[in-house]
This record gives structure tokens, sequence and C-alpha cells, in this order.
């Protein structure tokens, strides 16, 4: 049987043409592979324990970063942004809370708001990407501009809301947003081989991103995204460090039992024909009597995809990373249809 379940992956990334790994886990079964380069030039191969891009799947360790900081007496859900930072917005709502941060519904100005603009890369034309690597470093591209939405409006998904949650992360733990995220949840979670590495400084066995062109050629994604990830997306990971993070979780290493819930309860609808909601965790799937069938973690950036769900009742994980601009998805559907 497992044979089988095997043969029809194999035979589903040849037909996507993937390139990544997978790690599926539900109670004694698993489901492992990995396809494709790493580096193609090379012809390295990417193996179960290569590092993988995830975009923004990683806004959920931001959001546990707060949560934490919550726990600890030195933030509330209700704590306003203008009390957070010492850093001026002139055009922004002054009753901003980490609330509407988390939840998409603060309004403030999206970098990259992808009703405006449909091509990451554009981005860095006029302000080098080597230039961030720090959550700071993204002010420049909306601090001074206006509110996109009324505060407390409907989620709209917004990356510079997670950029202002990093900035606060920064300012009341005294310390790099990324180091405080890779010591009290990485480590904790036991995702040795994943961290917060700088494009021009990446670490063995971590995929290059790559984006192909309208020729049927490739290039690497190194000038089309930040030189370093940080709040809203970028962390590098192994598919198997996926999977310990969510039994972390959920064993409540890395927040207290109570804290977890909050954390993972739906707050937001994103789409009530399909049952989508979001919450402090991300998006999740809810059935009819609006209980919580899988929680949602994805990712896109040029030449970088990720997708990752958890079932809460199944206590089952499920994890895609391609070093490619697609293919995650596809194959998540593969693998949930048959594990």
């Amino acid at each position: 049987m497992k044979e089988h379940k095997e043969n029809l992956l194999e035979e589903k990334q040849k037909e996507l043409f993937f390139s990544g790994a997978f790690y599926a886990k539900k109670g004694d079964e698993l489901l492992k592979g990995s396809c494709g380069f790493s580096n193609r030039s090379e012809k390295i191969l990417n193996e179960l324990d290569t590092r993988f891009s995830i975009a923004s799947g990683c806004k959920i360790f931001t959001a546990i970063a707060i949560c934490i900081l919550v726990e600890e007496g030195k933030l509330s859900f209700d704590s306003k942004l203008k009390d957070c930072v010492d850093v001026q917005f002139p055009y922004f709502h002054e009753d901003i809370t980490i609330h509407h941060l988390l939840t998409h519904t603060s309004g403030v100005p999206d970098y990259f708001n992808e009703e405006v603009i449909d091509d990451f890369e554009s981005l860095w034309k006029s302000y080098p990407m080597y230039n961030i690597r720090s959550p700071k470093d993204f002010l420049p591209l909306f601090q001074n501009e206006k509110m996109q939405a009324a505060i407390g409006s409907s989620f709209q998904y917004n990356n510079s809301g997670y950029i202002l949650l990093g900035l606060i992360v920064e300012n009341v733990a005294e310390c790099s947003f990324t180091e405080f995220v890779e010591k009290r949840i990485f480590r904790k979670a036991g995702m040795e081989r994943s961290g917060y590495f700088e494009m021009d400084r990446l670490p063995e066995q971590t995929a290059l991103g790559y984006i192909e062109e309208p020729d049927g050629t490739w290039k690497t994604n190194v000038y089309s995204l930040p030189a370093k990830g940080g709040p809203d997306g970028g962390a590098y990971v192994t598919a198997k460090d996926i999977v310990n993070f969510w039994q972390a979780l959920m064993d409540h290493r890395l927040l207290s039992e109570e804290m977890t819930k909050m954390l993972l309860e739906p707050r937001e609808i994103v789409n009530e024909e399909q049952n989508i909601y979001y919450g402090y965790s991300g998006y999740m799937l809810l059935n009819d009597d609006q209980k919580v069938v899988k929680y949602i973690q994805m990712g896109y950036d040029p030449g970088a995809n990720f997708r990752a769900v958890y079932y809460p009742v199944e206590k089952a994980t499920i994890v895609v990373c391609s070093n490619k601009s697609d293919g995650a998805f596809e194959l998540l559907k593969e693998i949930e249809s048959i594990i």
C-alpha cells in the first residue's frame, strides 16, 4: 500500500516538474521525498535535509513571537502601535492595535499591495534589495504613505502590518527580530536547521530559488527578494522542521495551552463561501459546524513556493517546500488525497 502511494507521488512530481521536498506524517504513517535541483548549475540535488525559503509561510512565527511577549506581560493584543515603537507614521490612525496588525485589518499601506503591484521583483528597481536586512529597512517603502483602508475594516492581506509587528518585537524584546524567533521558537521546536539566512551568506544544503524565463531558461531569485527575510516572510526551513514546529506548538512547548488556543482561534472571514477564516496563526478551513478542519501555511515569492497544513483532529501534518515559483499546492493536494 505504501509503495503504491509513493508511486502516485512520484508520478505527480514528474507531471509537475516538481523541485523541492515534502514530508507528511499522520500517526505512524510517513511519506517523504525530494526531487529536482537545489543548484541547477552544479546539478546538486534537493534532499530531505535541504533548506528552502518559505516566503510568507513564516508569518505564523511573527504571531507567536508577539504571543510570547503578551504572555510575559510586556504587551497586550490591545496595545497600540504608537505606544510600542519609536517611529513616526504621519498618516497612520493612532488607534491601530496589535490585534489589527495580526489580523490584517489595520488598513496601513501595504508595501506590496498585490491589487496594485503584480511583480514583486519590480519593488527593488528603485530600492535595492541588498539594503533590506532588518524590519526598519522596509520603512521607506510605506512609512510616509496614507492609509489604504479604514482601521478595523474587513480582512485585507497586508505585509507591512507584519513588518510593524517585527519592529514591535525588536523594541520590546531589545534584540533583533530574527534572533528572537530563532532562539525562542526555532530552537525550542527542534527546528535545528531553520533560520533567517542572508541570500549572500547562505549555509550549506540551502536551495537556490529559481525563476523560469519566457524562453525556458532559468535564473536564480538572488535579485528578486530582500537580502534577508524577516517578520513578513523569508525564513529558511526543512520540510521536517515544519512538522517539528506543529508538534511543538500543539504540545504547548512554545506557548501555554490558553495562549495556543488564542493563537489558533478563527477571527476574520476571508472567504465565507469556502469557509476560509484567518486567525493570529494564519489561514484555516472550518466545517459547517464552525470547527477547524485544518490550519494552513502558505508562501509565495519569485523562486519560492510553500504549503503546509495541520489537521488538529487527525493530528496530521503535510509540508511541501519548492525552490520554484509553483508546484507546492498541487503536490500537497495529491498527498492530502492519499494520506
